[in-house]
């Protein structure tokens, strides 16, 4: 049974099915070549990063700094090349075993970033957390978004068909997630919040789950919005600045930086000179610093490998005959993805203003591994091996 005849099953209120019958039926998509495609589009992501950062760093930090940032930037992307191969190799079945202890630890980072001795408060949000007082800062929403990811993936595997009853399967499932959205949010970080949610709603939809219950996972992202914009001046200064009411000048820097490089660009190493106010073209607006320097055709290639890497990435789904596999897979590039939008729409002004890292191109360690694992550890899934018998009922 290929993989499409499976999305048709008489069963198949998934998503999926919607997306199979898209492919003319006796089709099959053979897993190697979308995987293939993924795995060069990622590291092709990962390549322009670093040119960007190389950019950045030698237009605003001094020769002294110049050479050991570069080597912590190298440092990070090898490593992210490593843990990308390291997933390809595993998979989502490697660790399946894993996942209910990960998901515990990640719980428990969550909480550690109020703690004392652990938390590490950066202009006021407690998102991050340095192991023993020491060493570089970890930001545990980044790893909980892909661990919670694998969970609920295995979790409808597990359930099947009882994932559609509200009470004994939705609700607790649900509940998993609350518990770490709601640690999210109240770092404070409200699209950090969303954006768990979102995938976490998600990847249940495409699992099973019933409309009218995933519905409710979009209720409690409503609610969130409301508390926050009643609670923290930060988030109704930024609605504010998105729909006109105010300004601000690190928006107002970036559209002009982006808007600065016309058609083909100022050049490279040039955008960080002729902007030296705006702050973190590395991190949060480092698609500025993409149009900036290299104009409309930089600003195609980077929406360009990410579409790739939609597009390549349904197609591995599509391909994997195994339910939690596909799911995994699935709800990790649904995580990458989700992330790029979120920074487009940001610096495009078609969102309000939130620090949301480029996925593979901006600078920041914890976002970077995360992204490489979700992306290895999605190609893993299409290894041959981890092709199970074809399930008895639709993903």
């Amino acid at each position: 049974m290929s993989m499409l005849t499976r999305f048709r099953s008489p069963r198949g209120g998934s998503p999926f099915a919607r997306l199979a019958s898209m492919v003319p039926d006796g089709a099959s998509i053979h897993p190697a070549g979308p995987r293939n495609a993924l795995f060069f589009t990622t590291l092709a992501l990962l390549a322009f990063g670093m040119l960007i950062q190389l950019s950045h760093a030698s237009t605003t930090l001094p020769a002294a700094e110049f050479s050991s940032a570069m080597g912590e930037q190298l440092v990070f992307r090898l490593a992210g090349v490593g843990i990308l191969l390291g997933g390809m190799f595993i998979g989502p079945r490697g660790i399946e075993r894993l996942i209910p202890a990960a998901t515990v630890l990640c719980t428990l980072a969550l909480v550690l970033v109020f703690v004392p001795g652990f938390e590490q408060p950066i202009n006021g949000a407690h998102r991050w957390i340095r192991i023993f007082g020491r060493g570089p800062s970890i930001q545990p929403s980044e790893i909980a978004r892909v661990v919670f990811v694998l969970w609920v993936a295995r979790r409808c595997a597990m359930l099947d068909g009882d994932l559609q009853s509200l009470r004994h399967g939705f609700i607790p499932t649900l509940l998993m997630g609350l518990l770490a959205g709601g640690l999210i949010f109240r770092e404070p970080d409200l699209g950090g919040a969303l954006l768990f949610l979102l995938c976490f709603g998600l990847t249940l939809f495409v699992g099973g789950a019933r409309k009218q219950h995933v519905a409710l996972v979009a209720v409690v992202g409503v609610g969130l919005m409301l508390v926050a914009l009643s609670t923290f001046s930060h988030v109704s200064e930024r609605f504010a600045v998105w729909t006109g009411g105010s300004t601000n000048s690190q928006v107002t820097r970036a559209s002009e930086a982006m808007a600065s490089g016309g058609l083909t660009g100022v050049g490279f190493g040039q955008g960080g000179f002729r902007n030296a106010g705006l702050q973190y073209t590395q991190t949060d607006y480092a698609l500025s610093l993409v149009g900036q320097e290299f104009g409309i055709p930089g600003l195609l290639l980077v929406v360009g490998l990410f579409a790739a890497f939609v597009w390549f990435s349904l197609k591995l789904v599509l391909s994997v005959r195994d339910r939690f596999t596909a799911l995994a897979a699935f709800g990790l590039t649904l995580s990458v993805a989700l992330q790029a939008m979120v920074h487009l729409q940001v610096v495009t002004q078609l969102a309000p203003p939130k620090g949301m890292a480029l996925p593979f191109l901006s600078d920041g360690g914890s976002s970077l591994l995360a992204s490489c694992l979700a992306a290895g550890l999605a190609l893993g899934a299409a290894r041959p091996r981890d092709h199970g018998p074809a399930p008895r009922t639709a993903l």
